[in-house]
C-alpha cells in the first residue's frame, strides 16, 4: 500500500499541484503561528516559536508523552506559561484543524465523484446531519456514554447514508436520486436536532450541543487529536489509492460497467470511506459547513479534475482552509470566540451561490 501511494504521489505532483501545495502549506504555518502567539494570553512569534520547539518539552519523553496523553508531568520539571499554553491549548487546536480539513476536504471530494455533481458535500448527503444527530442524542440523551462519540458519529453517518441510499435504490442508483433523497433525510435530521434542545435541562448541555450544530473548535485538546488521529491515517492513503476508481466513476455508469467496474459496489464502498471521514471530523468538531464543498472545487480549479491530483491537493488545501478560518474565529472578536463553521459558512454560502451562477450542468441535475 506505501508504495502504490508513494507511486500515486509522485506521479502526480506538476507546477500547479506543487505550488497548491507550498502555498496551502504556507497558510498553515502563519496561521498556526498567529493561532498559538495571541489570544487571552499573547506571546510574540518568537516567544511562541520557542515555546513550540521547547527542548524541555520535545526533547524529554516522559514530558512530551504527558502532554499528548494527559498524564502527569515528571516532578522537578519546570515548564513557562507560555509552553505550557501553547502545548495544553493552542497546538492542539491547530492539529485538530488539520485534521478536520483533511477529513471534510477528501469526504466532499469523493461525494462529488460518487455523484458527478460538483455541489455535493457531506452536508448536502445528509451524512453530516446524521452524524450531528447522533452526537446531538449522546449529549442530550445518553450524557454516559460521551466517551463513545466518534463511535456514534460514525454510525449517524452510515445510518443516514443507508437511508439515502435505500431511498435513492429502483433497481439501482442514480447521482440525481442520491443528491435528492441527500436533501430530504438532511432536512429531517437536522429537524430532529432543533427538537432535542427541548428535551435538554442543563444549559451546560444546550451550549455543547449548539457549538458541536455550528462546527466549533474551542476546548479542543490532546484528546480530540488522538480521537482523529486514527481515522486519518486510514482515510488518508485510501483515498489517494481509490482515486483511479473516482476517475472511473466520473466517465458515467455505463462506460465504468463497460470497464468492468461493478458500479454500485464501489460507489458505496467509496461512500463509507467518504463517510468514515465526515464522521471523524464531525466528532471532534462539529459540524463544520461548506467545507467539504469549498476546497474540492478550488482545488479543481487548479489543479483540474484529474482526482490523482486531486485528492492529494484537498490533503493540503483543506487543512489550510479550517486552520486560517479558525484563526479568524477565535481572534475576530476576542475576547468572544466564535465557532469556525460560522467563518465557514460566511465564505462557503456566497461562494455556494457563485457555483449554482457559474455551473451550466450541474452533473446529472
Amino acid at each position: 500500500m506505501t508504495e502504490e501511494v508513494e507511486a500515486t504521489i509522485g506521479e502526480r505532483i506538476d507546477g500547479s499541484l506543487a505550488g497548491l501545495i507550498l502555498a496551502s502549506i504556507g497558510i498553515v504555518i502563519v496561521s498556526a503561528l498567529v493561532q498559538v502567539s495571541f489570544g487571552a494570553y499573547s506571546t510574540t512569534l518568537s516567544q511562541a516559536w520557542h515555546a513550540v520547539f521547547n527542548p524541555k518539552v520535545i526533547a524529554d519523553p516522559k514530558v512530551l508523552g504527558a502532554l499528548l496523553f494527559g498524564g502527569e508531568i515528571p516532578d522537578g520539571t519546570n515548564l513557562s506559561n507560555t509552553t505550557t499554553v501553547v502545548w495544553s491549548l493552542r497546538l492542539p487546536r491547530v492539529l485538530v484543524g488539520i485534521f478536520v480539513g483533511v477529513n471534510l476536504a477528501v469526504s466532499g471530494a469523493i461525494f462529488q465523484a460518487v455523484t458527478r455533481n460538483e455541489l455535493a458535500s457531506p452536508y448536502i448527503l445528509g451524512v453530516s446531519s446524521g452524524a450531528g444527530l447522533a452526537v446531538l442524542l449522546t449529549l442530550v440523551v445518553f450524557s454516559g456514554l460521551s466517551l463513545f462519540l466518534p463511535v456514534f458519529a460514525a454510525l449517524g453517518g452510515v445510518v443516514a447514508f443507508i437511508i439515502v441510499y435505500t431511498i435513492a435504490w429502483k433497481g439501482g442508483t442514480s447521482p440525481v436520486r442520491l443528491v435528492l433523497a441527500g436533501v430530504i433525510v438532511s432536512t429531517v435530521f437536522s429537524s430532529l436536532q432543533r427538537g432535542l434542545f427541548f428535551f435538554a435541562d442543563d444549559i451546560g448541555v444546550v451550549q455543547q450541543a449548539l457549538a458541536w450544530t455550528t462546527g466549533s473548535l474551542t476546548g479542543t485538546g490532546w484528546e480530540q487529536v488522538r480521537i482523529v488521529l486514527i481515522p486519518t491515517l486510514i482515510v488518508i492513503p485510501i483515498s489517494l489509492i481509490v482515486s483511479r476508481q473516482l476517475n472511473v466513476l466520473l466517465l458515467g455508469e455505463r462506460t465504468a460497467r463497460s470497464l468492468g467496474m461493478s458500479v454500485e459496489r464501489v460507489r458505496f464502498g467509496l461512500s463509507i470511506l467518504a463517510i468514515i471521514a465526515a464522521s471523524s471530523a464531525i466528532s471532534v468538531a462539529g459540524i463544520v459547513s461548506f467545507v467539504g464543498l469549498i476546497v474540492p472545487h478550488v482545488v479543481r480549479n487548479i489543479v483540474g479534475s484529474d482526482y490523482r491530483k486531486l485528492m492529494i491537493g484537498c490533503l493540503f488545501a483543506g487543512p489550510a482552509l479550517v486552520v486560517a478560518a479558525d484563526v479568524g474565529a477565535r481572534l475576530a472578536l476576542m475576547p468572544i470566540q466564535i465557532p469556525v463553521g460560522i467563518v465557514t459558512g460566511l465564505v462557503g454560502g456566497p461562494y455556494f451561490l457563485y457555483l449554482m451562477r457559474k455551473q451550466q450542468n450541474m452533473g446529472e441535475l
